[in-house]
């Protein structure tokens, strides 16, 4: 058992998104990976897709999933729940920023494209 200190993880920065591995791999993790990011208004994810399912708490500020060419909107103190294997974006079109947490069940979290290629993870192999 351990208590990991969220404000000392390491955050990773990307355009109009800042990422946090809160518990994963380097925990001893081998099937869930829990995410903590901060969407900028206007900005969004990559349209991505992984192999296990993604449960996505919305703490502050409203989101658009895009999946399948429908548009779920989610607000906060809500619950999105995405299977395994779809490919999904998250959006903000807010005029604040988003705060959501997410789990994957899958550690470390195998990222694609919407055409199956890998997609390379800031924070992969970077002791997230």
């Amino acid at each position: 058992m351990r208590v990991n200190h969220n404000a000392t993880m390491k955050k990773h920065e990307l355009p109009g998104l800042v990422h946090q591995t809160l518990a994963g791999g380097r925990d001893g993790l081998k099937s869930i990976e829990v995410w903590r990011q901060t969407i900028a208004a206007g900005a969004a994810t990559p349209v991505h897709r992984h192999d296990c399912e993604e449960v996505i708490v919305c703490l502050k500020g409203e989101a658009v999933c895009h999946y399948n060419g429908e548009q779920y909107r989610f607000h906060e103190d809500e619950t999105l729940i995405i299977p395994a294997g779809v490919t999904h974006q998250i959006c903000n079109p807010g005029s604040g920023d988003l705060f959501i947490v997410a789990t994957l069940a899958m550690a470390p979290v195998r990222v694609e494209t919407a055409d199956h290629q890998a997609m390379a993870l800031p924070w992969d192999g970077a002791n997230a």
